[in-house]
């Protein structure tokens, strides 16, 4: 089983990377926040139906681990700055516009909650909403309406006129 469990990892580790880079800010955060989240699945894994996609529920696991911990950071203070440097943005962006826009973007999504930042997070990786549903356990009604909201806060945010 371990041998198992250590393959599927090894073959669906970007996942987990995606999730801790969302939810962190510096890289030992997200390393902490990695082996957090293998954990947690190492200790779920026996309980895995196949009801689902694999990545699905890894999905699941790992956005339940970096909400459970983004949680515990939002109550120390100075813990979950985020500024530009930390970013990582593609080297080459078309102009000074949309360089602003990105920076203005990845600051309005730290202003999230946890629930609306995997929302949103699953949102940019092109999942649809019935996947969104089924990763975040809400239903698809709810995930269209959270996906408004997040857009309505995010354009706030961001004092964009809509």
């Amino acid at each position: 089983m371990e041998k198992e469990f250590l393959e599927i990892i090894k073959n669906n580790q970007g996942i987990i990377h995606k999730v801790c880079s969302f939810y962190c800010d510096s890289e030992d955060d997200r390393k902490d926040l990695f082996q957090e989240i293998v954990a947690q699945l190492w200790k779920s894994f026996p309980s895995f139906r196949q009801e689902s996609k694999f990545s699905t529920w890894m999905y699941r696991v790992a956005l339940n681990t970096a909400i459970t911990s983004f949680k515990k950071t939002k109550r120390r203070p100075d813990q979950n700055k985020l500024t530009y440097d930390n970013l990582q943005v593609a080297e080459e962006l078309p102009d000074q516009e949309t360089e602003d826009n990105i920076k203005l973007m990845h600051q309005a999504i730290t202003k999230l909650t946890g629930i609306e930042k995997s929302i949103i997070l699953l949102f940019l990786e092109n999942k649809g909403y019935e996947d969104i549903a089924e990763i975040t356990g809400i239903t698809q009604n709810y995930v269209r309406v959270k996906m408004n909201r997040i857009k309505r806060k995010l354009r706030t945010y961001m004092n964009i006129d809509n």
